[in-house]
This record gives structure tokens, C-alpha cells and sequence, in this order.
């Protein structure tokens, strides 16, 4: 037998990792659903405008905005699948319930910021008369709200844990 196959296996530790990476997580968690609120946001406002028309102008070489026709609800359903995936990061990214609270609330501004807004020109960044806009307020903010709603129905994670028995197991026996 040679030396290495009886010498014990040196035991490797490896250092604890810093406590504090929970904390930059969550930090980190909070600022990019932030940052992700804030650009679908002023996606969906710049959707919300979009027409049928919008790609035949895109091939003439005009700008998307310009097109004719009919409206396309993209803008809601972009709100309705950005909305939910910014507030499932924001609960995961943070384990806490209370951290859809921020993105909702920044989305909602920004839409009613933009609602009551003009431009330069004068135009209404939304408006009422657009039936697609009205449909993304409603959407993105009822897709937070159904989110909050389920998270408020679903119970704590240390209550799904199981809880030693205390039953001894005769029947009729009171606890």
C-alpha cells in the first residue's frame, strides 16, 4: 500500500457564506422589478396606439405609429403578462408578500401620469376615446390585484410545514 491509500481523506471546510447576501438580494430584487415596471410600462403606453395599419406603414418605411385601421390590444396583453411575471419576481427575488405592493403602485402612477398627460403637440398620451388604453389600465391593474389576492389566499410557508403529532393515538383522545 503506498501512502496516499492509507493517509485520511483531509476533511475541507468551506467558510460560511456572508449573512448579509439575503439582504442584497432582496435590495436587488426590489430595484430591478422596479426598473422592469417602469420600461413595460412605457412599452405598453407606446402600444396602446398601435393599428392594423401599423406594419403595412412599416414597410413603406414610415413610422409605426402612423398606421390606419383598426386598434390592437397588444398594449393589454403585454400589461397582463408583464404585470404578472414583475410581481411574481418582486415576492421571489424578496420572500415577502408585501413586495408587489411597490411595482403595482408605480405601474398605476405611471398609467395615470400618462392618462392625464399631454404632449408637445398637445395629444393625449391616452385617452378615453382609445378603447385599447382603457383595457390596459384595467388589465395591468387587475392582474396585480388578482396576484396580491392570491398571495393574501395562500397560506404562510411555515404553516405548510409539518407539525409534530401530540396524538397518543387512543381513539377519542383530546388534544
Amino acid at each position: 500500500m503506498t501512502d496516499l491509500e492509507t493517509a485520511p481523506a483531509e476533511e475541507v471546510t468551506r467558510p460560511e457564506p456572508w449573512a448579509g447576501w439575503g439582504t442584497v438580494i432582496s435590495v436587488a430584487g426590489v430595484i430591478l422589478s422596479i426598473i422592469a415596471t417602469v420600461l413595460t410600462a412605457f412599452l405598453e403606453l407606446a402600444l396602446s396606439s398601435l393599428r392594423t395599419g401599423a406594419f403595412g406603414a412599416v414597410l413603406k418605411g414610415d413610422s409605426w405609429v402612423e398606421g390606419t385601421g383598426s386598434a390592437l390590444p397588444l398594449a393589454a396583453l403585454v400589461a397582463i403578462g408583464a404585470n404578472l411575471a414583475i410581481g411574481w419576481f418582486a415576492v421571489t427575488a424578496t420572500g415577502r408578500r408585501g413586495a408587489i405592493g411597490l411595482p403595482w403602485a408605480l405601474w398605476t402612477l405611471i398609467m395615470l401620469m400618462a392618462a392625464g398627460s399631454r404632449t408637445v403637440e398637445g395629444d393625449y398620451l391616452l385617452t378615453e376615446t382609445n378603447w385599447v388604453s382603457v383595457v390596459t389600465i384595467l388589465a395591468g391593474s387587475l392582474t396585480f390585484a388578482v396576484h396580491a389576492y392570491k398571495l393574501i389566499l395562500r397560506p404562510p410557508a411555515d404553516a405548510l410545514q409539518p407539525r409534530p403529532s401530540t396524538d397518543s393515538g387512543l381513539p377519542g383522545s383530546l388534544q
